[in-house]
């Protein structure tokens, strides 16, 4: 193992990484960041970003991204290409894997390594996605204001999205696999009882139709195999997100999705020098802003652990 100890060493690449690295190198923390799997997180595949403060006129995902690590790498940040495949919080230093044959040592540690979001697995939405097809009504739906969609999804997230949905498109099709759905009983009557949404039970997604943008979902029925066509410009996947958090389980306290668990009004873990912000811990908002946020309060947290622990 090297014997160079980082001082924080940031795990993860989009909004709460990036944020913790700006804050981090400007306290002088002399930060490390492994950009991990999807350098810059999920708005890499994100073609439009309109709700992100300081950007009236909108922004590309990935350009949003890239000017996040220009700012890190502007006031000092060590970007590094790899993933983390393993930690060791059981002891001082900390230890972090880098791609299954570099161990690190850090004395502190933000976890920003973000969730996924789930997909049905069609040729179609993975072609598709960023050009009609999306895991996040909030951030999206804005776009097709006025315009029939489509949601699939029957939790509360679904409920939710699809209600979302209705206060924007004249039309919104809940497609659900079954004759009934998971949601609380509270969420479904909001859906049920909303004149804009119309729920097709006993179906799945068979293909999402369209070349270079979504112009229709065909459907199929789980109990007669009846194909249908329904006309939609936009496709909303809402079947959950998995945080990406495997690696930390076996330490840092989590839900039963896998959330890292904070400690309420910090990014501080039950591991002392460990930090979790941006999605990893937020099973709720999951926005790029909210997750800046936590970044920024990750930083701060690890400077003011270093500083109290006479760390320089």
């Amino acid at each position: 193992m090297d014997s160079e100890i980082i001082k924080c060493l940031i795990i993860g690449s989009g909004p709460a990484g990036y944020t913790a690295a700006i804050y981090a190198a400007r306290a002088g923390l002399q930060p490390v960041m492994y950009q991990g799997l999807q350098p810059g997180g999920q708005l890499t595949i994100t073609n439009d970003v309109e709700n992100y403060p300081g950007y009236p006129q909108g922004i590309n995902g990935p350009q949003m991204m890239e000017d996040f690590k220009a700012q890190a790498a502007r006031f000092g940040t060590d970007i590094r290409y790899g993933i983390a495949t393993g930690v060791d919080f059981s002891s001082k230093p900390l230890k972090v894997t880098i791609d299954d044959n570099l161990t690190l040592a850090a004395h502190t540690v933000v976890i920003a390594t973000g969730a996924s979001a789930k997909w049905l697995g069609l040729d179609s939405e993975a072609r598709l996605n960023g050009n009609g097809v999306s895991a996040c009504a909030v951030c999206d739906g804005f776009f097709y204001r006025g315009q029939e969609v489509a949601i699939v999804g029957a939790g509360d997230t679904a409920c939710e999205e699809a209600t979302y949905l209705a206060n924007l498109c004249s039309k919104v099709y809940m497609i659900i696999r079954r004759d009934e759905m998971r949601a609380s009983q509270i969420m479904q009557r909001r859906v049920k009882n909303n004149p804009k949404i119309e729920i097709i039970w006993n179906s799945v997604t068979d293909e999402i139709l369209g070349e270079q943008a979504v112009e229709g979902v065909r459907l199929k029925n789980t109990i007669t195999g009846e194909l249908t066509e329904i006309p939609v410009s936009g496709f909303f996947v809402a079947i959950g997100h998995e945080p990406n958090s495997n690696i930390f389980l076996d330490y840092i306290n989590h839900d039963e999705q896998g959330y890292l668990r904070t400690i309420p009004g910090s990014t501080k873990t039950n591991i002392d020098g460990v930090f979790a912000c941006g999605d990893v811990q937020d099973n709720e908002y999951r926005q790029a802003v909210t997750a800046a946020g936590t970044g920024c309060m990750a930083a701060l947290d690890a400077e003011r652990y270093l500083v109290a622990n006479e760390i320089h």
